[in-house]
């Protein structure tokens, strides 16, 4: 049982309804290996690949407009993607619970600057109470009316992934016109493709819910033990909801700088094996599905630093009418609307890591004198933000340790990490 001490407003909700976050994590990894090769790779493995996701969905009619009528890496004010982990259970690893209907448990936008400067990463927490609107389930042709608030994560049971898209443009006043739903199989094979993620833990996590038990130090992740941290949250911090999306974020980063810093790139097979497993869980919108905007989007976020992909929680507040539940944190979220909508480079300089994460000690972190079922790791996911000479694209500006000075910080509150911050979860 959780410690009574700890905050119970993201506890709400059986454990298992986390897991689609593990497939949302190594699907942006994909998304970002993928895109940092040459168009020409980009093309094959995309046109590949593209016939293993089962199948497609649509958006409102205007997202649809826009995606068929729109360059993605020349959108006025930069492009934005919506990624929707789903707890379906259907034909799931581990699907031994029974979970009536489908949840979007993990929702990420994706907003990339219109410079192709930055990448935006937001976590909508899925306790959040929001307005949604009247959306018709695709499946069942059942209409649920609008409501001024609901729980976020009901909005792809309501009306499937267009649902959770109006839901998300209401809330942000973005046009959202990709999207992708994403079932949570692909973290064990894209992790093993990538032979393990180095996780840095800072104190010992031993959470009996997932099985999940490790010692302070580096430890590489992979398979189900990937799947076990990333859904871990009795865990990691206080035991939130909250908690975990900030401990995700650890893995995250790590994983993306290891797919840009050690030659991934240069390797087909290892990059053919990462789209194919992302792309065979998931389900994207018809703008999405095409090879043509998947090679444009390569185009666009080709040579991106890490320091520029910021991974960043929508700001919230305890919700006084339930203390399962948090409300929309109106102001310092207006803030962070408007960056979004005016394409704005910024920065978390001023800003702080989630709750269950921190800066850490040391370059590479404690080494791992055991890890539970994980073994420990002989390769550090501190070492310095640098490519790989042997990637086909290390060269690029992928390694670059530090932010645009230009950019914006956005308020101390809102807190998250860019891609090349080394963290570690703070454990348990």
């Amino acid at each position: 049982m959780p410690d009574a001490t700890r905050r119970p407003f993201a506890s709400h909700g059986k454990q298992a309804r986390r897991r689609g976050w593990g497939t949302l994590v190594t699907v942006v990894a994909s998304a970002v290996a993928v895109l940092l090769v040459s168009g020409t790779s980009v093309a094959a493995i995309a046109g590949a690949q593209l016939a293993t996701a089962p199948q497609t969905v649509a958006l409102s009619t205007d997202d649809q407009s826009t995606a068929k009528t729109a360059d993605i890496s020349a959108i006025k004010g930069g492009a934005n993607i919506l990624l929707i982990g789903s707890d379906t259970r259907v034909g799931q690893f581990d699907s031994d619970e029974d979970v009536e209907g489908a949840r979007n448990d993990v929702t990420m936008l994706i907003h990339i600057s219109a410079d192709h400067q930055q990448l935006t990463a937001v976590s909508f927490p899925r306790d959040l109470m929001v307005p949604i609107p009247a959306c018709t389930n695709p499946a069942t042709g059942t209409t649920y009316p609008a409501s001024t608030s609901a729980m976020f994560n009901t909005a792809l049971g309501n009306g499937g992934v267009s649902c959770v898209v109006d839901t998300v443009e209401n809330l942000t006043g973005l046009s959202i016109p990709y999207a992708g739903l994403i079932t949570f199989d692909g973290v064990i094979e894209m992790s093993n493709a990538l032979g393990g993620v180095d996780v840095c833990v800072a104190q010992p996590i031993d959470d009996t819910f997932t099985g999940l038990h490790l010692t302070k130090g580096s430890h590489s992740l992979e398979g189900s033990d990937a799947l076990a941290f990333l859904r871990t949250r009795h865990g990691v911090g206080d035991g939130s909801d909250l908690a975990r999306i900030s401990s995700q974020q650890v893995f995250l980063s790590a994983l993306l700088r290891k797919v840009t810093s050690d030659g991934t790139l240069s390797n087909p097979i290892t990059l053919y094996k990462l789209a194919g497993a992302a792309l065979s869980n998931m389900t994207l919108s018809d703008g999405l599905a095409q090879t043509g905007t998947l090679v444009k989007l390569a185009a666009a976020l080709r040579g991106m630093s890490t320091a520029n992909m910021l991974f960043v929680q929508y700001p919230v507040a305890d919700d006084p009418a339930d203390s399962a539940r948090v409300i929309v944190d109106q102001e310092t979220a207006h803030t962070l609307n408007v960056a979004l909508q005016n394409d704005v480079r910024s920065s978390l300089s001023d800003s702080s890591t989630g709750r269950a994460s921190e800066e850490s000690q040391s370059s590479g972190g404690a080494s791992s004198s055991g890890n539970g079922s994980s073994g420990s790791s002989g390769t550090s996911s501190g070492s310095s933000d640098t490519s790989s000479s042997a990637g086909t694209s290390a060269a690029t500006p992928s390694a670059t340790a530090t932010p645009t000075a230009s950019a914006t910080p956005l308020p101390s509150s809102i807190t998250g990490q860019s891609a090349s911050e080394e963290t570690c979860s703070v454990g348990n």
